[in-house]
């Protein structure tokens, strides 16, 4: 009996185990196919957890049928080994069956649609382990429904914390996406092996022997022909070079018409050769400072720009930063002398790191600042364009330095929505430089002075100096200046992009660059789509912060017309008890569950953006953020499992009644987390010094991440045991569906609406409004008491 619970135990952790190996693998293969970003990815998580809600809460109800749950959860094991590498190629081959060619955007539609269809069957069968977990548990160690559910997710979330450090950290920069697949379907297939087979150790153990064998023999076989078969099909009119995951995401070289292009998690990050984008990256910056010495540039250096740079002959240091190692890499491999030659050179010096925290951290002054980077519609890239990063490269630059970043525009008309974006970053860059500058063309450079009087939009100067250097350039010529900074076109570009009062800056927390760039790149797929997003902009705070008050004070009335005010003898007269019956109280703890979905997604959601905008993007630190929530998460459900376990007060009548106090109380607390989160990261927004930094980062983080995740992981027992109150016929898996439906909310209105457009500080007051009515709903009868049988 006791080898057969160690057997369920085992199965149930690497459910957790298996579902974070998968959503991480399938998110990174989605974002790959469809060029996404963290708005995308919040609406494939949203899918995700939606189908994984279903499961638990509809087909969860087999579990409550089925006369061998055992049997049918390790039917489900076998389910999902089977369904992991189909799924991968599903998403691969989704280009070829949409008829759209590698690296061409796709609006939304396609993306969430696409997510929506592959992620279905394996979410639904992983969704109804969980119930037919619930079962097993209760029957093979003889507990109640309620603590069998705390136990199941206790166990799960254990499995899901090792899951996101070893796939994250080991498994995915290492290994391609079918090789992960074979290795998590091998291990469900062992367990499934071990569930199945009732009878005896050695026969549970010759099982194991048989499923392991086959599987290492079809493994070498099976893993690089479904990796080339899948790659064809996405990169279907090229020839693939070379593909590799890093630390960072998915890197492909392809090659076709005689050039070669690298393309970073879909997108293309650099093409050999491009004379034209490696001279406009860097010449025109350059030209605008008199005797460049120092020069700092940020990303986009292996597609010819750090050649060009380097040319300048009063250059005597160029440091290069470049976030992702494997990219170096590639570029040595594929690029040639494009690269091999700017590599080589004693003047460069080369840092794989993250450009802000590069910035942070540096303590030397630079003449040029150059971010050669792709337009922030990423949250990640969206760090680089705001007043906190400005004011950090400020501190970098010599007393005549300049900052300078291009972005894409139009030669002869800019549409409404770009110019509402370059107005925002215009107006961010004057809050920080006394002297800013924009010059025309296909694409548009900002140039921000530290000094006012040190740029020149006068082409004869920039002519001048570009022929005293004597630059060997075939676009950036004599005859081209004069025209591309004609003044006609220069008033033109300054009248369309100039700050109005209601212009918006773009900050860490407060990113309205990112989302006017978002909606900018919406109206080039549907113009309905950016007049969506527009109407949301216009759209004030204090409107949204009532609609969502209303709605819960409605959840609230609604859920009170439940309440039923139970008769009860005393002294022979029937009293009114103020406190609700056990299926109201069912009800509440719905709610409240509900709400902790909603708020956990949230908090880690800000905590990750958090931590990017502070620290940069330091992918193991990232990791180590992720397991700590995990971890708080598993924690707190033991504990609350001990309290349970132990607690004399919980075992008066039915217990849920304490319980639901103390629902109630976690519940107060989720409100006030965004709110307290927000507060300490603001607080070490101007943080300095290596020390203080590596706390922070090392401990400070990690520990949030470990307290937040123990509110939730404390709570869901807790409210088990409230929603199981002496019945236990309910569906296992309903509670755990709602967890996971709340959470599907908070992902999509969190990534797609709030952050976006209201940024962290406005988004924590309304994580917190919506706290609010489940948590009162909880305490309402605190001055009841509980009879013996409620």
């Amino acid at each position: 009996m006791q080898s057969a619970k160690w057997n369920l135990a085992a199965a149930l952790a690497l459910l957790g185990f298996t579902a974070v190996s998968v959503q991480i693998t399938l998110m990174r293969e989605l974002i790959v196919v469809f060029s996404g970003n963290e708005i995308s990815l919040g609406l494939m998580l949203a899918n995700w957890l939606l189908w994984t809600a279903l499961g638990s809460g509809l087909l969860g109800r087999l579990a409550t049928v089925v006369p061998n749950p055992r049997l049918l959860l390790a039917g489900l094991q076998g389910l999902v080994a089977l369904l992991f590498p189909a799924t991968i190629y599903a998403v691969r081959a989704s280009r070829s069956y949409l008829q759209v060619a590698p690296g061409e955007l796709l609006g939304p539609g396609p993306m969430v649609l696409t997510s929506f269809a592959a992620l279905s069957l394996i979410c639904l069968a992983m969704g109804c382990m969980f119930s037919a977990g619930i079962r097993c548990w209760a029957e093979e160690a003889g507990s109640s429904m309620a603590a069998a559910t705390g136990s199941v997710y206790l166990l799960e979330a254990l499995g899901s914390g090792l899951g996101g450090l070893v796939a994250g950290v080991v498994l995915l920069p290492h290994l391609h996406a079918f090789q992960i697949a074979m290795l998590v379907a091998l291990a469900n297939l062992l367990v499934a092996a071990s569930l199945g087979t009732k009878h005896g150790v050695w026969r549970r153990a010759a099982m194991g022997v048989i499923v392991a064998a086959g599987g290492f023999v079809l493994f070498p076989l099976a893993t690089p022909q479904l990796e080339q078969a899948s790659l064809a099909r996405l990169w279907q009119g090229f020839r693939l070079i070379d593909s590799r995951n890093s630390r960072y995401g998915n890197l492909v070289v392809v090659e076709t018409e005689g050039s070669r292009s690298l393309y970073e998690n879909g997108l293309v990050a650099a093409t050999v050769p491009d004379a034209a984008a490696a001279e406009e990256a860097v010449h025109f910056a350059l030209l605008e400072h008199p005797e460049p010495k120092r020069l700092l540039l940020v990303g986009g250096g292996i597609n010819g720009s750090l050649r060009q740079a380097l040319q300048h002959p009063s250059l005597e240091q160029v440091d290069y930063v470049e976030l992702d190692p494997a990219v170096l890499d590639v570029a040595g491999r594929h690029f040639g002398r494009e690269w091999a030659s700017a590599r080589a050179d004693p003047r460069v010096r080369i840092h794989p790191l993250d450009g802000r925290l590069f910035v942070k951290a540096s303590r030397e002054t630079f003449d040029l600042v150059i971010i050669n980077l792709p337009e922030p519609l990423t949250a990640q890239l969206n760090r680089f364009y705001t007043e906190e990063f400005y004011g950090e490269a400020a501190r970098r630059l010599a007393p005549r330095g300049i900052l300078s970043f291009q972005l894409p525009s139009s030669e002869n008309y800019i549409s409404p929505e770009r110019a509402s974006f370059f107005r925002c970053l215009n107006a961010t860059l004057r809050r920080v430089f006394p002297q800013v500058v924009a010059l025309p063309g296909e694409t548009v450079h900002f140039l921000a002075a530290r000094q006012a009087g040190v740029l020149t939009t006068a082409p004869d100067v920039l002519v001048a100096r570009l022929r005293a250097r004597h630059l060997q350039t075939s676009y950036v010529r004599e005859y081209y200046l004069p025209f591309r900074m004609s003044l006609d076109r220069q008033l033109d570009l300054q009248q369309q992009i100039d700050p109005q009062a209601s212009t918006p800056l773009n900050r860490d927390f407060a990113p309205r660059g990112y989302f006017l760039n978002v909606e900018l790149a919406s109206a080039r797929f549907h113009r309905g789509q950016s007049e969506w997003l527009a109407a949301l902009e216009r759209i004030k705070f204090r409107t949204t912060l009532v609609v969502v008050l209303v709605g819960m004070l409605a959840l609230s009335l609604l859920a009170t017309a439940v309440y039923g005010h139970q008769p009860r003898a005393n002294d022979g007269a029937a009293a009114r008890v103020p406190f609700p019956g056990k299926r109201a109280r069912s009800v509440v703890a719905g709610m409240c569950v509900a709400a902790m979905g909603f708020t956990l997604i949230a908090l880690e959601i800000l905590l990750l953006l958090g931590f990017q905008a502070l620290f940069g993007y330091v992918y193991q630190q990232l990791a180590v953020v992720i397991a700590a929530f995990m971890a708080g998460m598993a924690l707190g459900a033991w504990l609350a499992t001990r309290s349970l376990a132990a607690g004399s007060a919980l075992r008066v009548g039915d217990g849920s009644v304490i319980a639901l106090r103390a629902v109630a109380i976690l519940q107060f607390c989720a409100a006030l987390s965004p709110i307290l989160l927000y507060a300490l990261l603001a607080s070490f927004a101007g943080l300095q010094g290596e020390t203080a930094l590596w706390l922070v980062g090392r401990v400070v983080f990690p520990l949030v991440a470990l307290v937040g995740g123990l509110l939730g992981g404390y709570q869901f027992p807790l409210a088990s045991r409230v929603y199981f109150a002496g019945v236990s016929t309910r569906s296992p898996g309903l509670l755990y569906a709602l967890d996971l439906a709340g959470a599907c909310v908070g992902a999509v209105v969190l990534s797609a609406f709030l952050f976006p457009l209201y940024g962290f500080p406005r988004s924590a007051i309304l994580i917190a409004v919506v706290n609010l009515a489940p948590a009162l709903l909880a305490a309402l009868p605190v001055g009841a008491k509980a009879g013996p049988q409620d």
